[in-house]
This record gives structure tokens, C-alpha cells and sequence, in this order.
């Protein structure tokens, strides 16, 4: 049994890691930390602060946002605890952080906890090593709520194109007159609006064809059942940083 602890617990993301943990044998949310003083619909103690916590605890799932990440790294540094760090936006300063914290204990970060995406990134990588020469647009959508842009996962895709072709660099959105496109170019455009969970595409375009590759969340569900899942398998797991391509091919 893997006893998790849920930072954000009041959050739209906390509530979907709280109310998806009912259907896992092999997990349970012991306590969570929250600045929200609303503690009424858990059947746990949700603390103000990780200071106050004192359950035994094996892994924290955070979905709050990086300004959770001294607290995340100190609790988890202390304590040996796992941590799944699914916030996106963190700064280079904050990514350091992250390495560290993985040379004490185990770190499972993602910016999508999605298995559907990290799939998608896997194809868009083998693609991009087969259309050299095509260029390459990513379009995410996300809700009116979002903070960062572009996206977590459309940095992924980036990345993925980058992997196979390492002098493309990405553009982000276009106005005005701003010339022809290059042909090295990675276009990034984000959207914003409405309840949108997430959409992603990426598209190739060549010479009279056009491939596209898309996914789209319809629930926030995906996220949370993707990191209590990533909790289940950094448990006990040597110091390092995890990923989602460790867990689906079962890397020790």
C-alpha cells in the first residue's frame, strides 16, 4: 500500500486525485496540505502546512503550482518521501531544485500525466525522424484558467521534434509581417478559453500532404489516474528522476 499524500488537496486537481483514489487497491491519500481552509469533503486531515504533518507518509502527488516546490523538496528531503510533480511553469532555478530533491529520493516529474500523450510524444519523435524537411506547427488549447503558456506537454512535443533534429527551434505565435517561415522553425500557438481540459496537436506539412497528430483530454480524470498510478511505481524506487516512459516500459 502506498500512503500518498495530496498537496493542492482542495484543488480541481486534488479533488480528482481524492476521488480516483477509491477505485486503487495499492494506494490511499493518508493526509494532504492546503492553504484553503475548506476541509469538509475529505476523509483524511488536510494541514495548512507540511510542517504539521505526522502520518506516515510514502509519496506526495503535488498538481498546485511550483510555488509548492520549497515546501515539496524540504518535506521530501526530510522525511525520504517520493515526490510526483505534475505543476508545470517551474523556472530553471525550480528545475534545479527538482535534480537535487532526486539525488536524496525518487522524483517522478511529468508535465502530463497522461499516458494517451506521452504515447503521442513517443510518435511525434519517430515522425519527426522520418519528415525532415516538413514543418512543424503545435496548436494546444487549454481553459481560461491556465496560467503558463504554451503548454507543459507542448514543450514536450517541442523537445520530442528537437530529439531528431536538434537545429529546429521553436517560434512562439506569429503577428504582424514577420516574413517567410523558416524552415527550421517549431511554431507554438496557445489558446485559451472556456472549460477546455487540453488539445493538442502537432502538424507536419510538407509538399502537398499534411500529417497530424492530435490527443485531447476529456477529463481531468486521465491526469490524476496517470500520477497516483506514477506513486504506485516510485515507491521504493532507488534516488532519481522518473518518467512516464520509465513507468510504461517498466524501468526499475
Amino acid at each position: 500500500m502506498v500512503n500518498i499524500l495530496i498537496c493542492g488537496a482542495n484543488g480541481k486537481m486534488g479533488a480528482k486525485v481524492k476521488e480516483n483514489l477509491k477505485d486503487f487497491e495499492s494506494a490511499k491519500a493518508v493526509c494532504g496540505v492546503d492553504l484553503k481552509e475548506d476541509f469538509s469533503d475529505a476523509n483524511f486531515k488536510i494541514y495548512s502546512s507540511f510542517d504539521d504533518v505526522k502520518e506516515k507518509v510514502d509519496a506526495v502527488i503535488d498538481f498546485s503550482s511550483p510555488k509548492s516546490l520549497p515546501s515539496i523538496v524540504k518535506f521530501c528531503e526530510t522525511k525520504g518521501v517520493a515526490a510526483v510533480l505534475c505543476s508545470t511553469g517551474y523556472s530553471e532555478k525550480e528545475k534545479a531544485e527538482i535534480k537535487k530533491l532526486s539525488e536524496k529520493t525518487a522524483v517522478f516529474r511529468s508535465a502530463n500525466m497522461s499516458i494517451g500523450v506521452n504515447v503521442l510524444v513517443s510518435a511525434v519523435k519517430a515522425a519527426a525522424k522520418n519528415l525532415y524537411g516538413f514543418d512543424v506547427e503545435i496548436v494546444e488549447k487549454h481553459h481560461n484558467k491556465k496560467v503558463d503558456a504554451p503548454s507543459g506537454t507542448a514543450i514536450m512535443l517541442a523537445s520530442a521534434v528537437k530529439d531528431a533534429h536538434p537545429d529546429y527551434k521553436e517560434v512562439y505565435g506569429r503577428s504582424g509581417i514577420v516574413g517567410a517561415r523558416d524552415k527550421n522553425e517549431i511554431g507554438i500557438h496557445s489558446v485559451r478559453g472556456g472549460t477546455i481540459v487540453g488539445e493538442h496537436q502537432v502538424i507536419f506539412a510538407g509538399n502537398n500532404e499534411v500529417l497530424t497528430f492530435s490527443h485531447e483530454a476529456l477529463s481531468r480524470d486521465v491526469f490524476a489516474v496517470g500520477a497516483i498510478n506514477a506513486a504506485v511505481f516510485i515507491k521504493d524506487k532507488a534516488p532519481g528522476i522518473y518518467d512516464m516512459n520509465d513507468m510504461l516500459n517498466g524501468n526499475a
